[in-house]
């Protein structure tokens, strides 16, 4: 249970620490882009300023002069080798002359910023309209790879795919050794308080037993019927019992808590226990007025168990079938394996449980009907015992009812092949 607990722990601290982390890393690389790109945008921008101030324009003539533009004119004064090329398009948006790539003969694109993506490197464009003197003269274009901010990008890629899963089994570690130290006053504080309650239990069998021997002995001893002597006798020994499978029950809660080591368990042929359990029960629920019907596999079905305990978790849950059952009612046990797992129904058709008690029946001391349960001698404990059992299995039990239409009660426990 601590185990499970604290793997649980680990787990949702591990998933909290991490989203959080696989956030930031996310974050992290947005704000790198963004900032990659912002930096190659303004160097781009200052590179078309610059050669946009070197255009000449003669209104007279309506013509341009590219002459002292760099790249596209006789100037030798290149701006950068990165720039792959540079256009110049005039008002009717036509291609005039360029450098590099020709491009379009026809600008397309609107003024701007944009991203060519091809398969060859991608490529990050400006488009600026160039004015003189409030006057448009035409459309300088240029465009330079994207080759050093994918390949900067690329790095914190790797940096961040390397750093991320190392940083996540940190976490988990730190998680696991976290929740330890976490559940550790837990551990101690339930451990204290399972050996209170076996050792309260055990010091409270041997006065009860006395007692009930005592009374028992009483009633052996000759006593006239009716008498309040024999009517006070009866009531204790009634009430010894009761409290003496109490005090068994929660002896019995206290030493199995938690799953039960693998060496302390055997293999056992589930069919065959079933079909022991059935021919017991076809007995007493005939004395009842009950008819009971079992469907067995005819193969064997094998699971790790310990025959006793698993035993009893299916008594338990027959002896409450029959019990809440009406005479004339039906009481069905199934067993069938699928996907890897036996599964054990023990259905009826009796009064049912009410839908806002069944979260709350396997828990200690929880009965539906107290009035009921305390007039059958139940304490609430049953149910509880069940499904310690099979979860002690590595199992699981369930529950499903209807008020007056009858309950299923479902266990699942992993089959050995």
């Amino acid at each position: 249970m601590f185990n499970r607990s604290r793997r649980n722990l680990a787990r949702w601290f591990t998933f909290s620490m991490g989203s959080i982390l696989i956030a930031f890393a996310g974050v992290l690389y947005y704000v790198e882009t963004v900032d990659e790109l912002k930096k190659l945008d303004l160097l781009l921008y200052r590179k078309t300023r610059v050669m946009a101030t070197n255009v000449k324009y003669n209104p007279q003539t309506d013509t341009t002069n590219l002459e002292n533009v760099p790249l596209l004119g006789s100037n030798t004064r290149l701006l950068s080798t990165e720039l792959v090329y540079a256009r110049w398009y005039n008002t009717q948006k036509q291609l005039g002359q360029f450098f590099g790539s020709p491009g379009n003969e026809q600008l397309m694109l609107g003024s701007g910023l944009q991203t060519i993506k091809s398969d060859r490197p991608w490529i990050r464009q400006i488009t600026l309209p160039v004015y003189q003197k409030q006057q448009l003269i035409g459309y300088l274009q240029i465009g330079t790879p994207l080759t050093s901010t994918q390949n900067n990008l690329a790095k914190l890629r790797l940096v961040l795919t390397i750093a991320v899963p190392i940083s996540l089994g940190i976490i988990g570690i730190a998680g696991w050794v976290l929740a330890g130290i976490a559940m550790q006053p837990i551990r101690q504080a339930y451990s204290q308080l399972q050996r209170f309650t076996a050792d309260a239990s055990h010091e409270l069998r041997a006065p009860l037993a006395a007692i009930l021997t005592n009374a028992q002995v009483g009633l052996i001893t000759p006593v006239r019927d009716g008498s309040p002597q024999l009517f006070r006798l009866e009531k204790i020994t009634k009430l010894v019992e009761s409290i003496s499978t109490l005090v068994s029950n929660l002896l019995f809660l206290a030493r199995h808590e938690g799953q039960f080591a693998s060496e302390s368990l055997q293999q056992l042929d589930l069919s065959n226990l079933l079909q022991q359990i059935a021919r017991d029960y076809q007995t007493s629920a005939k004395e009842q007025g009950l008819n009971f019907t079992y469907d067995l596999p005819s193969q064997p079905i094998q699971v790790l168990a310990e025959p006793t305990l698993l035993t009893q978790a299916i008594t338990n849950l027959l002896t409450n079938a029959c019990k809440y059952t009406l005479a004339g009612g039906e009481v069905k046990l199934h067993l069938a394996e699928k996907l890897r797992q036996a599964i054990i129904e023990i259905e009826d058709n009796g009064i049912g449980i009410p839908e806002a008690d069944l979260p709350h029946i396997f828990e200690r001391f929880y009965r539906v009907d107290s009035e009921r349960s305390r007039n059958t001698g139940g304490f609430g404990l049953g149910l509880a015992i069940v499904k310690q059992i099979i979860e002690a299995h590595g199992g699981k039990v369930t529950v499903s009812s209807q008020v007056d239409r009858g309950t299923t009660f479902t266990i699942k426990l992993p089959a050995q092949r």
